[in-house]
């Protein structure tokens, strides 16, 4: 067996507006992007009872994760969007968006690869940067609501298994 190599684990955001019923408009992440690791929070809950033994239950998980260096790019619909929520202090559902995460290390058929599609929340987490160019790292806060189907790379469009 062979090691995985990263660029095989894709991870594609809706950067469309929200409030227009449309397309999706997905924008693979990873451009100046060094890591991006979603953290599995997990809920936990031990229990002793009165013989001394423990039971052990896993009742959640709170996912997220951190895109800490995100340049900003004239014409990158994910900046825009970004950019978007900056400008106009979005909250709530302005903020809601769809991600994607693509086995492209398993193999392709007609739909595209195995994927699994997920809810999420775009929380902008500052803006400016350094001298090397303006950023916008952010976080995005998965909802738990997992669809698995098959995302296309090329036509950027995701179908759930039905």
């Amino acid at each position: 067996m062979s090691k995985i190599e990263r660029k095989y684990m894709a991870h594609y955001i809706d950067a469309s507006d929200p409030n227009a019923k449309g397309t999706a408009n997905y924008v693979r992440l990873g451009k100046d992007l060094e890591e991006y690791s979603p953290e599995l929070s997990a809920n936990v809950e031990k229990k002793q009872n009165i013989l001394g033994q423990t039971s052990v239950m896993l009742t959640s998980y709170e996912k997220s994760g951190s895109v800490e260096t995100y340049y900003a790019e004239k014409g990158d619909p994910l900046f825009q969007r970004l950019q978007d929520i900056v400008d106009g202090c979005k909250i709530l559902d302005e903020c809601n968006t769809t991600v994607v995460e693509v086995h492209l290390w398993e193999e392709k058929d007609t739909h595209g690869f195995p994927a699994v599609r997920d809810d999420a929340v775009l929380e902008v987490s500052s803006y400016g940067g350094d001298a090397n160019g303006y950023q916008i790292p952010f976080v995005v806060h998965y909802k738990g609501q997992p669809v698995k189907g098959y995302f296309d790379p090329e036509t950027k469009t995701f179908t759930p298994k039905s």
